[in-house]
């Protein structure tokens, strides 16, 4: 591995010890993902990366539309196999934080 890799590798390695378990975080400067967690499960921590950059979700709020309502049931259904694998998923932390 060449010495730049490392560097980024040490440095990839220390932001990861200093992320909460279990916290998503916006990722604004990232160029394709907008949230990053650090999913903390059964002794294993894993960084995932979730989220389209640039795409709302459509988190519930009180008065939403019905089109916004199908818009996450269909999100929902689209991804459940997914979402049940848990913590350890992106699609479970895209359904926790944008939808």
């Amino acid at each position: 591995m060449s010495d730049k890799h490392q560097k980024a590798a040490k440095a990839a390695k220390l932001a990861k010890d200093d992320m909460a378990c279990n916290k998503p975080k916006r990722t604004p400067n990232h160029p394709t993902k907008s949230h990053v967690v650090k999913a903390c499960e059964g002794g294993k921590e894993k960084i995932i990366r979730f989220g389209q950059q640039g795409v709302q979700g459509s988190p519930k709020k009180e008065g939403e539309s019905e089109a916004y309502a199908n818009r996450r049931k269909s999100f929902q259904a689209r991804h459940a196999k997914n979402i049940a694998k848990g913590k350890m998923s992106a699609a479970y932390w895209a359904n926790v934080t944008k939808w």
